[in-house]
């Protein structure tokens, strides 16, 4: 399985409608909701004791909000049931994310805890499949990237 991370070049950012979504059968390759729902769980999990950590809740009920939430906006992505969009309409995740200080550090951060997750739990998924998914997440992550490439994040200066 080649889940390659690709380098962030801010002159050549995608634009969102060029991006192709993954293989749709990816959802049910990983086991439909209950599959699923264990990998996002997995994700989140492994996230929230990342670098990043800081970016994310810490409180077991808030990570799980969180968890059930993006889950539905990653498996409808994945080839899922509509769930997200039926609830939240279009959401513009660019400007959802611009609170967030987000490098590209950062990213490379959340591709490789994708990575991991995906190599432990879709391992017995087609490669082709998973790396439909992680293509996407590695080429749409790229979108959202906000903060400069020299600029120092917070947890940086915190170790000033």
């Amino acid at each position: 399985m080649q889940l390659i991370i690709t380098p962030y070049d801010p002159d050549n950012i995608p634009k969102e409608e060029q991006i192709p979504l993954p293989d749709p059968r990816f959802y049910e390759a990983v086991g439909g909701d209950e599959g699923f729902t264990k990998m996002i769980g997995h994700f989140y999990d492994k996230i929230v004791e990342s670098d990043i950590a800081f970016f994310f809740p810490q409180e077991e009920e808030e990570i799980e909000k969180i968890k059930a939430h993006n889950g539905t906006y990653f498996a409808e992505i994945a080839g899922g049931p509509k769930r997200y969009s039926e609830k939240m309409g279009h959401v513009d995740q660019i400007a959802m994310h611009k609170p967030f200080s987000i490098n590209e550090k950062h990213r490379t951060e959340w591709l490789g805890t994708w990575r991991e997750v995906l190599e432990e739990d879709a391992r017995d998924v087609d490669p082709a499949l998973v790396e439909s998914y992680f293509r996407f997440l590695d080429t749409y992550s790229k979108m959202l990237i906000n903060r400069p490439v020299n600029a120092r994040a917070f947890e940086d200066l915190a170790k000033v």
